[in-house]
């Protein structure tokens, strides 16, 4: 995650947790119960590793090195006298006399009990799908949005503290920060919205309408009201050198370049069609997303074995003695903060004491 490793969440309570769950959401309240975000960072530090919450409750190692994490779970392995097996891609499991049968290539191995965490892996969901395990086909999730605008374009870096953001024909709205990039759209707002609308977003073809209020959710009405004031107060300040509502000086001499309104046009010289179209494009302004891009490297899938097929006291298969799964093979996917991570800690820890 960016080198840093944002390890888990500094939410301890289950009832706030569960609502950063898309897919599990209060089926996974139990598990938070049982291992919580305070568990993991117990855990962590039991093993010389300390961590730091950070103002949006994010939690990562002190040293900001995602290598702190790794280097913490392979000295425990070793310890514990964890056998890794290299380059062997698995193609078949079997159960038999109260075992499974593992085959990778030519070799077979023997398992009394088998955890499949190997997150969102097309050709092990193969696998799982040949023993009769039903699967939610994947989609993607946390992506960013690709729009092509000239409202927006060489703007990239210019950010927004609260917008809110809707998709058109549909009940999928979101809040919070904004981001313009290279690409089009991305920061906090969106990678909820594409986390929530995932499976709708890819049933459109990643294809369709948001409408954006770049005024963190005041009305139009407000809005206007706000502008009137401060026109009829300030009527020969030229628009272009006074940027309103706190905006962005750059996104704020586009958007009136895009209204029709000159560099050297005063306030009390704008017309009424152009400060309703100004007003128009700052609370309901309409961008066409023609794509999706991946948030950095991250990449989460939405999808994975239905949870109705796992025992979520164990994450032990319902029908399938001895079978365990956890992290993103499950159909459970969260917005980013940690909360991913966490789901496969507390699976993990679970699965653990049960086997």
């Amino acid at each position: 995650g960016g080198g840093r490793c944002n390890v888990t969440n500094g939410r301890n309570k289950p009832s706030e947790l569960i609502h950063f769950y898309p897919r599990g959401h209060k089926k996974l309240h139990p598990l938070f119960k049982t291992f919580s975000t305070d568990h993991m960072m117990e855990w962590l530090s039991s093993r010389g590793v300390e961590t730091k919450t950070e103002q949006d409750l994010r939690v990562f190692p002190t040293s900001d090195s995602s290598q702190t994490i790794i280097d913490c779970f392979t000295r425990v392995a070793r310890k514990v006298g964890v056998q890794v097996v290299l380059n062997q891609k698995l193609t078949r499991i079997e159960g038999k006399d109260h075992q499974w049968q593992l085959y990778a290539g030519d070799q077979a191995y023997q398992a009394d009990k088998l955890v499949i965490a190997t997150g969102s892996s097309s050709s092990i969901w193969g696998v799982l799908e040949q023993t009769g395990l039903s699967l939610t086909p994947p989609v993607p999730s946390l992506f960013t949005f690709k729009i092509d605008d000239e409202r927006i374009k060489d703007l990239q870096g210019v950010s927004f503290d609260k917008v809110e953001v809707k998709i058109t024909k549909s009940k999928l709205k979101e809040e919070g920060p904004l981001l313009i990039t290279h690409w089009g759209l991305s920061g906090p707002a969106i990678l909820k919205l594409s986390a929530w609308g995932a499976r709708h977003l890819n049933e459109t073809g990643y294809h369709f309408e948001v409408l954006i209020n770049f005024l963190g959710g005041l009305k139009p009405d407000e809005a206007m009201l706000h502008f009137h004031r401060y026109q009829t107060s300030n009527p020969k300040k030229k628009v272009f050198n006074y940027a309103l509502f706190d905006l962005p000086k750059r996104f704020w001499e586009r958007l009136a370049n895009h209204c029709g309104i000159a560099d050297s046009t005063p306030f009390g010289e704008l017309s009424k069609k152009q400060v309703n179209k100004l007003m128009e494009e700052l609370t309901q302004g309409r961008y066409q997303v023609k794509g999706k891009s991946t948030f950095k490297e991250e990449f989460v899938t939405s999808g994975g074995v239905k949870l109705s097929e796992i025992n979520l006291e164990t994450f032990e298969c319902k029908r399938f003695k001895n079978l365990y799964l956890a992290g993103e093979v499950l159909d459970i996917d969260a917005l980013t903060g940690g909360f991913n991570f966490q789901a496969c800690w507390s699976a993990g820890w679970v699965i653990s004491e049960s086997v």
